[in-house]
């Protein structure tokens, strides 16, 4: 069987940010205490010309210069998002177009709160692998908001990543990948409410914990791998404590999950989160590197992936921006300006 994994990859981060220091200004809240609660000191904001789609539009350019291949080439495109434009309209349909792939190509829209965009790479690796396609593309895209003054408020946050799965010129071999899921109610939104709501007793352990740690021993377990054979760990990160924390339980040392950690910098990206942790450490990996990424999606669900780099890889960093270059570039807004961009200031006439 051909060894099948990343071909090419790609982010995209908004250049506007706001700190969670003006979120607490605002609410009367005290910083200190916020940044203690969820380790998170800014996030990012898309402008009032971005939506998930056109993160989703940039993130998969990058990702195609990095494969060196042309959209012609790609047979599928898998989309997970929570945060589509349309309620009926699906974002990947738009990315055939934008990106100029075949009209023949399979495309679709996945939802699993957080998760779906590794279902996404999980799609793509099995289309590759049957000989269905050639290589196909996997995007991770979220633009949310929380309830204004709520505790989603101080984290949430939107961007993009988006993986070319293919057998030729892989630059990170997709050695295994194994699921974890229940039906864990810790976050949902009913159909025609504005805000999601936590099932707050849910959030921690029954939801999170439970799903990171039993996804990722079943992979070890199942593999004979153990966390000393890791070189680099990335898990979602809806604020920064808690990867730190399912890090500690598994007996993974800090220094292998700090370069995954991006979410102190830019909020929780959702199905971005952790797919942008993931760029981030492909982007300072050397050859021969072995990571363990386990996702997580509320509802509750996990996928945990072991990849190995290849030879390939540092040649691809430099063809295109990287998680580096868009971690830098921003600039920052109050909390009046971020509810424009963000369309929740509403005119009643």
């Amino acid at each position: 069987m051909p060894r099948v994994g990343i071909v090419g990859w790609g982010v995209y981060i908004p250049r506007f940010r706001i700190s969670t220091k003006e979120i607490a200004r605002v609410w009367g809240d005290d910083p200190l205490r916020i940044k203690d609660l969820y380790w998170v000191e800014e996030r990012s904001v898309g402008g009032p010309d971005e939506d998930a789609v056109t993160m989703a539009v940039e993130a998969s350019r990058n990702a195609l210069r990095r494969a060196g291949i042309d959209a012609g080439e790609l047979g599928s495109v898998f989309v997970g998002t929570e945060s589509k434009p349309y309620a009926v309209k699906p974002i990947a349909s738009i990315l055939i177009d934008a990106l100029g792939m075949k009209k023949q190509s399979f495309a679709v829209d996945m939802e699993f709160a957080c998760k779906a965009g590794s279902d996404a790479i999980v799609n793509a690796t099995g289309l590759v692998k049957s000989g269905l396609i050639k290589y196909g593309l996997a995007v991770g895209v979220d633009h949310s908001h929380g309830e204004p003054g709520e505790h989603l408020d101080y984290t949430v946050s939107g961007g993009a990543a988006a993986y070319i799965i293919g057998s030729d010129n892989v630059v990170a071999e997709i050695e295994h990948i194994y699921a974890y899921n229940s039906d864990t109610p810790d976050f949902w939104r009913r159909d025609g409410m504005p805000y999601a709501v936590h099932g707050e007793s849910f959030t921690g352990e029954p939801a999170y914990f439970r799903h990171i740690i039993n996804a990722a021993k079943t992979l070890m377990e199942a593999t004979g791998l153990k966390p000393s054979d890791f070189d680099y760990v990335v898990f979602h990160q809806p604020n920064a404590r808690f990867p730190i924390r399912a890090a500690q339980m598994l007996g993974i040392p800090l220094e292998k999950v700090k370069l995954g950690i991006v979410v102190d910098r830019i909020g929780n990206t959702y199905n971005g989160a952790v797919l942008i942790g993931l760029a981030n450490i492909l982007e300072n990996a050397k050859p021969g590197s072995r990571i363990l990424m386990v996702s997580f999606g509320s509802g509750a669900g996990s996928n945990a992936f072991s990849l190995v780099t290849t030879d390939l890889l540092p040649e691809r960093v430099g063809r295109a921006r990287t998680v580096s270059y868009y971690l830098g570039n921003k600039s920052y807004i109050d909390y009046a300006l971020y509810l424009r961009f963000r369309n929740l200031i509403r005119i009643i006439q």
